[in-house]
Formats: C-alpha cells, structure tokens, sequence
C-alpha cells in the first residue's frame, strides 16, 4: 500500500484511535486479513467471523510486525476502531485509488471472468507495472484488498468484480472507480439468485455505466458476440471499443482453430494491425478471452504485434482452472474443478474432445451450482453434448444433478457402459483407477463446493505411484 499515517488512516475511516502512543507511524507493507500474512508495517483488519475472530490474533499480528489492527473494538494493542470494519476497509481503498496515478482496469461477466483477468495482466505488466486480483478475490472484501496492495510504482490496476444481486457491482464501482470497463458475456452462472438473464445482465451492466464519459477518458469494452452485452452500448456515456469474432468487432480473431494439442490460435486484429497468436491456454473459449484482454491493451497503447507475443506466452496464473498435467504412463489430467456452469461447462468439454484426438477421453464432471429452475435442463444438455462430442466415458459424480448428467447422456443415445453415476468423489477415483489406461484424456470439472479437485488429485499421485492399470 502506499505509506499513509495511522492518523490518516483513522480520518479516513472514521475511526477512533486506541493504544497507539504515535499515530504519525506509517503503515508501509500491505494490509491483510489473514493473520499469517501479517509482516513488518502491515495493518491488520480484524473481521469477526463466525469460527474464527480476527480480533483474537490481535497481539500475534503486532508481535509479527503489523503496525495496527482495524477493528471494531479495542484489542490491547494499536487499534483504530469502526463501527463496520468491511466499510472502514471500502473507504481506504477509495482514498488510496484517488491518490493512485494508475489506470483502474474493471471486468465482469458471468464466465471467464478470472481467466481473462489474468490474461490481462499478462499483457499489461509487459508497458508498466501492475497489480491485479489475485484468483478470484472479487467481493466487496476481496476488491479493496487488492487495491490496497498497489504502490507508488503501480501504473495498471486490474480488477475483477463479482455480482450476486442487482447493486453489487455498483457498490464495488464506487469503491474503486474504472476508467476502462469490460464485460465478457451474460450467462447461466448464478441464474437461481438472480431470476433470469436479463436481471444478469441488468447486473452485469452497472460496470458501463458507472464509467466516466469518453471526454474523460472512459472506455467500455463489450462483446460483439453477446446479444445481451452489445445491447448495453446504450447503458454507457464512455467510448465504446466492441471485441469478438462478428465483423464489425473493433478487435477481432480470424482463422480461429485449434491446434493438435487443443491449444487455440488465430489472426488478431486491432484498429492498429494484425498479427498471429498461439496460445499456451486450453480450449476455443480462450480465444474470445484474448480478444478481450487485446482490446483493453490496445485502449492502453499497446500494439498488435506487442499484444500477441504476450498472449501467445500467457499463462494461467489461477488453480484448478484446466491445468494440464500429463503422468509419467501418459495418461493426462486436466483440472478444471475451481467453478462449473453451463457455458464453462460445454468449452471444456469441447477442449477435451480437442485435446483426445486419437485417445481415449473421460469427462468426470459434478453439480453447477445455482442454475435454480434451470437446473435440470441445463444438466441434461450438457450430459447430451457430451455424447455428441463423442466423449469415450462419461463419469457423473454426486446426488440429484449428476443424475441428471447421465440421464442427460443416456437419452442421447449413451448405452452401456458410456457413461455411468457415482456417489462421490472416492467412487469415482476407485473407478478411474482401475480402468484408465495410458495415454487417456481426463477432465475434471465441477462447481467449487463439490471439491472435484480432490479427484484430479487423487489420479496425479496414482500415476507418480504407478497405480495404473496398464492394459
């Protein structure tokens, strides 16, 4: 964070001021809410949870060097007090982005989200340095946490926003305020909570128009490709740069295909020139997250040539998020276990299918979470399309939904032993384990409170073991 007085951070705050016998003393490092991670000129921000009170590790935070404690009551050490601590926090990271010279980068949308930021970043940090959400850190805590970690130095802040309910990214707007905007898509993603996708898109579009006008400065980067955000060019004062593969995108992909490896490239093209990408990332969706982060580097001056050579190098910075890791039998695991909705969902499934040329391929795919009366439709269709994506096995892991995964598969046309229901994550893994064989494809992709993860795990130290059943 940038140096700021424990006074000014108090005033700042509304806070009072406990225990602290100079309140000119600097904090200096970053601010956290993770006892572990406090540190030498750190400040402390107390949340009272309900397991654990940050309160409590006030003492051990100060002994490992943070300068302070925010919190809601005195804690026998430096301590500003607030009423509301998660406010206190919103108000410090709009101050430090006001005194901030750097360029505020926002984006949302209801897939992809933290793949693109990343992507993002990866480009940026190439001109100037950058901070940027890490993982996908993008509520009304997560946010100014971010913020706050950015320095005299930074010149690109990249923010990822998350919405649960109309109003949501309003608020994290008005805590750290963009100037350029971006929205992926308008999705399936959390549909239960918000009704429908209109109200998604209601949401969605709070970003553009919270952006200052074009004479300031403003930018709002939407996709060309979806209906529902194309439409919120209406929404905007700011200037409009449109991203997608339709012809009249400002920042286009042609020639887009996959290579042997089910890695995407195509021909960029900028307002400023065209140039070939290559990407290290998995799966054809990528594809329209790199036009996306093409487009805000251009806005920040970047040129096509510039752009491509760091997409083409572009890594995934995020966990279980289509990691790819081959055993030493050759099998190949592919986590994507991190989130599941229906769009994401479909891409890595057709990254699978990319990626399987030749070989065999398994889908071990659980619950997507949230889909509320779409639920079951949405789980059939993607049960269905992995039969017509010609997907060897079909491994539907869990309750309700997963039933639905291979009722979904059977009704396409799935018999016999093509796809198959299984309790749980170890029923899975007991299965995988006795009839992988080297050189098969798996993919592993669920929503986050399923913990899928744990069976990409599981099949990784089964290979470095030599648990497999070579046939």
């Amino acid at each position: 964070m940038i140096a700021l007085s424990l006074a000014e951070i108090a005033e700042v705050v509304g806070g009072q001021t406990h225990d602290i016998p100079d309140p000119s003393v600097q904090v200096t490092g970053p601010v956290v809410r993770d006892s572990r991670e406090a540190g030498p000129g750190s400040l402390f921000v107390a949340f009272a949870g309900e397991r654990v009170d940050g309160h409590d590790f006030a003492a051990a935070v100060v002994e490992a060097g943070a300068v302070a404690v925010l919190g809601t009551r005195p804690v026998g050490v430096p301590a500003i007090v607030v009423e509301d601590v998660q406010s206190a926090l919103g108000a410090l990271a709009r101050h430090v982005v006001r005194r901030l010279g750097a360029t505020l980068v926002a984006l949302t949308g209801s897939a992809g989200k933290t793949s693109t930021k990343d992507l993002i970043a990866q480009v940026l940090r190439r001109k100037a340095p950058t901070v940027f959400t890490p993982g996908s850190l993008n509520n009304e805590i997560g946010l100014p946490l971010t913020a706050l970690s950015a320095t005299e130095e930074t010149r690109f802040l990249v923010l990822e926003m998350g919405a649960r309910g109309i109003g949501h990214i309003r608020y994290l707007t008005e805590l750290t305020p963009p100037r350029i905007g971006l929205v992926l898509n308008v999705g399936s993603a959390h549909i239960g909570e918000f009704g429908g996708r209109e109200q998604i898109a209601q949401a969605k579009g709070e970003l553009v128009e919270s952006l200052p006008s074009e004479a300031d400065g403003g930018t709002a980067v939407l996709n060309a490709d979806d209906p529902y955000v194309r439409a919120m060019v209406s929404r905007t004062k700011a200037k409009v740069l449109l991203f997608g593969e339709s012809d009249e995108a400002d920042v286009r992909a042609e020639n887009v295909r996959l290579t042997d490896t089910g890695q995407p490239a195509f021909r960029l093209h900028t307002p400023s020139g065209a140039s070939d990408v290559t990407m290290r990332l998995y799966g054809e969706h990528h594809v329209s997250n790199a036009l996306a982060a093409a487009a805000v580097a251009h806005e920040l001056g970047m040129s096509a040539d510039e752009i491509a050579v760091a997409l083409s190098e572009a890594g995934s910075l995020s966990r279980w998020r289509m990691e790819v890791t081959e055993r030493p039998d050759g099998v190949t695991v592919v986590n994507d276990a991190y989130n599941a909705n229906p769009e994401s969902m479909k891409a890595a499934l057709r990254a699978l299918v990319a990626m399987g040329k030749g070989r065999r391929t398994w889908a071990v795919l659980g619950k997507m979470a949230e889909l509320g009366d779409e639920a079951l439709a949405e789980h059939d269709a993607v049960g269905r399309l992995a039969v017509r994506l010609n997907v060897s096995k079909l491994v539907a892991v869990g309750g309700r939904e997963a039933a639905w995964l291979q009722l979904g598969a059977y009704n396409e046309g799935s018999w016999g032993e093509e796809s198959v229901h299984v309790s749980d994550a170890q029923a899975a893994v007991d299965l995988l384990r006795s009839e992988l064989r080297p050189g098969d494809v798996v993919l592993v992709k669920a929503s986050r409170s399923v913990g899928l993860e744990s069976v990409a795990q599981a099949l990784l130290e089964s290979g470095a073991e030599g648990e497999v059943a070579a046939r």
